[in-house]
C-alpha cells in the first residue's frame, strides 16, 4: 500500500467520516481491523487520509458500522474512487496546500456560498483587483508568488457551479487600489450578476442592529448536507470546518445574513449607484 505524503482536504474528509462512522458504532480501531481482516495501523492510515480505500472495503466497513444511509455511503465511495487529476495539481509545490484544497472542494461542490465583508470574493474579482489584494499581503510576496496566485485565482473563476455571494457594502466601497480598479470591479459584479450562474446580494450599511457578519466565509455544499464544508478566513490563515454542529451554525448564519441583504435587483441598483460615484 502506497502511503500519501500530503493528503488533500477531500482525502482527509473521507477518512474523518469513516472514523466518525466507526466511533458511532462503538468500535475500537483493532475491532474494525479484525472485521476487515487487516491490521490496526491500516485502519488508522485510512482514517488519517494517508492511505486510500477501495469501494469493496469501504462498503464492508460501512456494513460493519451498521450504516444504512446508502446515499451517504455512495457519496463516500465517490470520494474514495474518483481519480480526476484536477487542474490545480499543476500548482502543487508552488502554492500553499490550502489553495489547492479549496480548488478541489470547489470542483466537487454542487453550490458555493460566500460572505464577504472587506473584499469582493475571489471568484468575482477582476485581475487588477486581485493583484491589489495580493500585493497588500504581509509578508510581501515575490513577483513569482504574486503571479502564481493571480493565475490560480483566474483558473478558479471557471468553476461552473451556482454561486451565491453576500457582499457587505463596505467591501464595495473600500478602494483596494485606485478609482479605476474599483469602478471596473463594480462593473464586473454587475455583469456577473446578470449572467445567471452568479447571485449577488448586498448587505447595506443602512441596516439597524446588524452585528452578525464578523468575518468572511465560504460555504461549500457537498453532494449531501452532511458533507458540506465551511472555509473560515482570517489574517493568520484559513481553516476548514466540517462538524455537523458547526455547519448548522453557519447555515443559520448564512440564512440570517441573506434575509438582511438586499434582493438581487436592489443590489444591482446599489452597485450601479456606487459605480456612478467613482
Amino acid at each position: 500500500m502506497v502511503l500519501r505524503r500530503e493528503p488533500t482536504a477531500r482525502q482527509l474528509r473521507l477518512g474523518l467520516e469513516l472514523r466518525r462512522l466507526r466511533e458511532a458504532a462503538g468500535l475500537a480501531v483493532r475491532e474494525a481491523a479484525a472485521l476487515l481482516g487487516v491490521s490496526g495501523p491500516a485502519i488508522s492510515q485510512i482514517e488519517s487520509g494517508v492511505a486510500g480505500v477501495g469501494e469493496q472495503r469501504l462498503r464492508r466497513l460501512a456494513s460493519h458500522y451498521a450504516c444504512t444511509d446508502h446515499e451517504f455511503i455512495d457519496a463516500l465511495v465517490a470520494m474514495a474512487t474518483e481519480r480526476t487529476h484536477g487542474w490545480w495539481e499543476e500548482y502543487r509545490g508552488r502554492l500553499p496546500t490550502s489553495f489547492l484544497d479549496l480548488s478541489e472542494l470547489e470542483h466537487h461542490a454542487r453550490l458555493l456560498r460566500h460572505v464577504a465583508i472587506l473584499y469582493v470574493p475571489g471568484l468575482l474579482q477582476t485581475e487588477s483587483y486581485s493583484r491589489a489584494v495580493f500585493s497588500a499581503r504581509l509578508p510581501e510576496l515575490t513577483g513569482e508568488e504574486l503571479e502564481l496566485r493571480i493565475q490560480h485565482r483566474k483558473a478558479r473563476q471557471q468553476v461552473p457551479v451556482p454561486y451565491e455571494a453576500l457582499i457587505h457594502e463596505a467591501a464595495l466601497r473600500i478602494r483596494v487600489s485606485d478609482r479605476a480598479t474599483s469602478r471596473d470591479q463594480l462593473i464586473r459584479l454587475l455583469e456577473l450578476s446578470e449572467a445567471g450562474r452568479v447571485t449577488v446580494r448586498v448587505i447595506p450599511f443602512d441596516l439597524d442592529g446588524f452585528a452578525r457578519a464578523s468575518s468572511a466565509m465560504t460555504y461549500v455544499c457537498g453532494p449531501l448536507p452532511k458533507l458540506d464544508t465551511v472555509l473560515r478566513e482570517a489574517l493568520h490563515g484559513s481553516a476548514f470546518v466540517d462538524s455537523e454542529a458547526q455547519l448548522n451554525v453557519y447555515r443559520t448564519s448564512f440564512r440570517k445574513l441573506e434575509a438582511a441583504s438586499l434582493n438581487p435587483s436592489r443590489s444591482r441598483d446599489l452597485i450601479n449607484q456606487l459605480t456612478k460615484e467613482l
